[in-house]
């Protein structure tokens, strides 16, 4: 028989856990047809995988790649980071469904909660669509190099069938939520996933408002839900109000409303540097659900939740301070040479912020905020911080993080951790990875372009924790479970995850010595020459996608084989 595909002689990781062992992966028509020891036959392509892993394509829970899967046909960082299928419309936020009226409100709320500029957006989005399976059937007509799926997005389905009154967070009339229920309906039979929603506080809009979805009664999210029940069932993925006194009661709600209508629900974890903990109340209320017969999981990142910040990117320790917005405005080169004059230094650094969006303010977590080297340490030593460099060289915070900005003529970037290293350390959050009802998530890909960069959290969890980390390790085959058939088993995604006969072709070849991020770099590739940050990453020497291959050796091809994933499934489809 001759295959399109066949890797020959490479480290099989099956994505179930199971023991890895040598063989060989045969691909025809976009499926894996043979596993083990495939003689006799021959291929299109061949690749000599010895020495490597040959794991599942990975899935990524979490993405923001909304805008980019229309106006991009590469959904970087994920794709160079292993990641074969995303699933967008997290936080409830998108774009559609959406009237022509309305698209400056959603522009205004996705600009502010992720960090996209309005006028990427504006530029980037032809918005040839109104309804959410319009929305699809965009995102179907396009190609791209790597599968997505979609959540139906609280906030635009909000403000479609409110109008104004829902963007300013009215309460929801029993005419709106018939409306709501009918159009969660009709979301599901078109291809969504399920349905996305928050309650975070620092998601607002650009303009600073709290977004249409902030406190939505009980009554809202039930109709919802029972219109993902009449479409056919989904998921029900949920961001708590976090700061605002832990993860209940909302987050009973959510439970409570699934409980009833048996959905699943993922939402969003977090483990706090310092202070009482309060994932542990989270975890106390998944395993009671659970017990009762819910499907509940939360989403954590294996390393800190947090900002990159630096002098071009959005956010910096002096971003709001009036008398550098004086200097804002200037060329990068320009502007170090006014940092470095004296009398400019002194004036901002005797300064004090102006008002702004509330992520900006932990650009100040002195403690918190480490330098980002060409090798990014994601589990810095404390005596690395800012804080602890400014007490070593008798100088303030604020002056040390000044320096610093400066570093490589501006270009230099720090790590604000903001979350996930209780105890200066990423254990807490490795033993929780450990745990069936804890999986990975939050790498929110497609967002926050000019101060988040997390995208990349599926090379470092199998480089970091499956590799270099000295105790809480995972297993490779542990570790290649948590970033394939777990995430695929919680997004509804059967047919794909792991190495058997039937299932879809999706694959890395790894070269898991050498696997490791790189320090992140700025990008003017959006729409209208818009920034974001992108990380790449060595060690993939090939990445496959439904049986082509999409990148060798970190680089891409032409293929262009990614799809939209519409519904779930329970296990692969006829034909596949």
């Amino acid at each position: 028989m001759t295959y399109d595909l066949l890797i020959r002689n490479g480290t099989i990781v099956d994505g179930l856990g199971g023991e890895p062992y040598v063989g060989d992966v045969a691909v025809a028509d976009g499926v894996i047809a043979a596993v083990g020891s495939v003689n006799g036959s021959s291929a299109v392509r061949e690749i000599d995988a010895t020495g490597l892993l040959v794991t599942p394509g990975f899935v990524d829970l979490h993405t923001h790649y909304d805008g980019q899967a229309i106006w991009s046909d590469r959904l970087t960082p994920s794709s160079a980071n292993g990641v074969t299928t995303v699933v967008m419309g997290n936080c409830g936020v998108g774009f559609a469904p959406c009237r022509q009226e309305d698209h400056a409100v959603l522009v205004d709320v996705m600009a502010g909660v992720e960090d996209i500029p309005g006028v990427v957006m504006t530029d980037g989005l032809p918005w040839t669509w109104e309804t959410f399976p319009e929305y699809l059937d965009a995102l179907d007509s396009r190609r791209r190099d790597i599968d997505v799926a979609a959540y139906l997005p609280h906030s635009p389905l909000r403000v479609y069938v409110m109008g104004r009154r829902g963007a300013d967070r009215e309460p929801a009339t029993a005419d709106d939520l018939a409306t709501m229920r009918a159009l969660a309906t009709e979301a599901i039979e078109a291809g969504a996933l399920g349905f996305a929603t928050s309650r975070f506080t620092i998601h607002k809009t650009e303009s600073g408002s709290p977004i249409p979805s902030y406190d939505a009664a009980r009554e809202e999210i039930e109709a919802i839900a029972q219109g993902v029940v009449d479409g056919g069932g989904g998921l029900l993925q949920f961001v708590p109000d976090i700061p605002a006194g832990g993860y209940q009661p909302v987050l009973q709600t959510v439970f409570d409303v699934a409980e009833d209508l048996h959905l699943p629900v993922t939402f969003t974890l977090i483990v706090a540097n310092s202070g009482d903990p309060t994932w542990e109340d989270a975890i106390t209320m998944i395993e009671k659900a659970n017990a009762a017969g819910g499907d509940i999981t939360a989403q954590l990142l294996p390393r800190p939740i947090g900002l990159i910040i630096g002098l071009e990117l959005s956010a910096n320790p002096f971003v709001l301070y009036p008398s550098y917005r004086e200097i804002a405005h200037l060329p990068l080169a320009e502007r170090v040479a006014e940092m470095r004059k004296p009398d400019v230094r002194a004036r901002i650094l005797a300064d004090k912020p102006g008002h702004g969006h509330p992520i900006l303010y932990v650009a100040q977590m002195w403690d918190w905020i480490f330098p980002l080297g060409d090798t990014p340490d994601y589990e810095p030593d404390p005596s690395t911080s800012i804080a602890a460099r400014a007490r070593a060289r008798g100088v303030s915070p604020m002056e040390e993080a000044y320096d610093r900005l400066l570093d490589d003529d501006g270009h230099a970037m720090l790590l604000v951790a903001t979350s996930n290293l209780a105890n200066n350390s990423l254990s807490t959050v490795g033993d929780l990875l450990h745990r069936d009802d804890v999986v990975l998530g939050l790498g929110d890909g497609g967002a926050h372009y000019g101060m988040i960069c997390d995208a990349s959290y599926t090379t470092y969890f199998l480089a970091h924790w499956a590799r270099d980390r000295k105790s809480g390790r995972f297993t490779v085959s542990e570790a290649v479970r948590e970033l394939t058939s777990v995430p695929a088993r919680v997004a509804g995604l059967g047919d794909r995850g792991r190495i058997a006969v039937g299932y879809k072709a999706d694959l890395n070849v790894i070269d898991h010595a050498a696997l490791r991020v790189h320090k992140p770099v700025i990008r003017y590739d959006l729409p209208a020459g818009g920034r974001r940050l992108d990380q790449t990453a060595e060690g993939y020497v090939t990445t496959v996608v439904s049986g082509q291959i999409i990148a060798e050796n970190g680089a891409p091809t032409d293929a262009r084989p990614g799809r939209l994933v519409r519904g779930r499934r329970s296990g692969p489809l006829p034909g596949q």
